[in-house]
């Protein structure tokens, strides 16, 4: 059984945050990639992602323009919106498309949401 592992990208300018989801991640199996920005993840390039999650508020590029940009390179990567900020969440760009949770957020209903996500994308919608 030789079975690839996924790679999920998190971007978060709070590193505690990189370092307790990439673990995480880990434990549930993927293959967890943090960056620091958006600017450091879209330098590293997309191609090998299966699942991109991203902290909304984040200097520069925001979480919103980083899943209009991936959107646009990558229209079938999932991309999960993360935040803090509860005045974020409640707008309706917030709840567009793809996965959305609140910090703190529940682990297993996270882990959830991304194999969902992952077994659509690999069934094709």
């Amino acid at each position: 059984m030789n079975e690839t592992r996924h790679i999920v990208a998190i971007v978060d300018d709070d590193p505690r945050l990189l370092e307790s989801m990439g673990d995480l991640l880990e434990s549930a199996g993927y293959v967890a990639r943090g960056f620091p920005s958006a600017g450091s993840l879209l330098i590293s390039g997309l191609s090998e992602l299966d699942l991109l999650i991203t902290d909304i508020g984040m200097p520069g590029i925001d979480g919103f323009e980083l899943r209009d940009l991936v959107r646009k390179s990558r229209p079938e990567l999932p991309v999960f919106l993360i935040t803090g900020r509860h005045e974020i969440a409640d707008q309706g760009r917030a709840q567009g498309g793809g996965g959305f949770f609140r910090k703190p957020f529940d682990a297993q209903a996270l882990l959830a949401a991304i194999a969902n996500a992952l077994h659509q994308s690999r069934d094709g919608g």
